[in-house]
């Protein structure tokens, strides 16, 4: 009898190899994924499954009430920021926040510039892409003409959004502006 060459075959150890490198890939994944918390957004003052579900009828309500109705906020100041030359987009320069207790004063008017007094307000403040420093305020009283909000703290220095939502009658409308908490700079002497 002859005596078969014996070949050392490496294909068992490279499946059990990719199997391991498979396994350990999977595994780091999912601890990274975990580790970077999911935060919900609150674009409309509902979570965005609600908003992309309804969102045909939301910009339909929108514009509606934007056509029948205009927002606007007094009082504050801005900051002036310079526009990207790189975007079409024109934004809005973003009001200048205080540390501390701050307060907004809004006007709805109708087009024909008739104040609204019998709106239901709402306002929220929010960061972008997070909702753990979010304040809300279901019922915003109408004193002076205008609607204010008042009691609203402000500790974290950054970018934040200031979200109004109104409805008259069946309109609803949503009235959002960037506002910017700045580091405080010590004067120069």
């Amino acid at each position: 009898m002859e005596q078969k060459d014996k070949e050392k075959t490496y294909w068992p150890h490279m499946i059990v190899g990719f199997l391991l490198l498979g396994l350990s890939l999977g595994t780091w994944t999912i601890k990274s994924a975990n580790s970077m918390p999911v935060e919900r957004e609150n674009k409309y003052m509902m979570p965005y499954q609600n908003a992309d579900m309804n969102y045909n009828e939301i910009i339909k309500d929108e514009n509606a009430f934007s056509g029948n109705y205009a927002v606007t906020i007094e009082g504050v100041k801005t900051i002036k920021v310079k526009p990207n030359k790189n975007s079409k987009v024109k934004l809005a320069d973003p009001i200048k926040l205080n540390k501390g207790e701050n307060s907004f004063s809004y006007k709805i008017t109708t087009k024909a510039g008739k104040v609204v007094k019998d709106a239901k307000v709402t306002f929220l403040l929010t960061r972008p892409h997070t909702d753990k420093d979010d304040q809300k305020i279901d019922t915003v009283t109408f004193k002076d003409g205008v609607y204010v909000v008042s009691g609203v703290d402000i500790e974290k220095i950054g970018r934040y959004t200031l979200v109004l939502r109104a409805q008259i009658g069946e309109d609803i409308g949503f009235y959002e502006r960037p506002a910017f908490l700045e580091k405080e700079v010590a004067p120069k002497q």
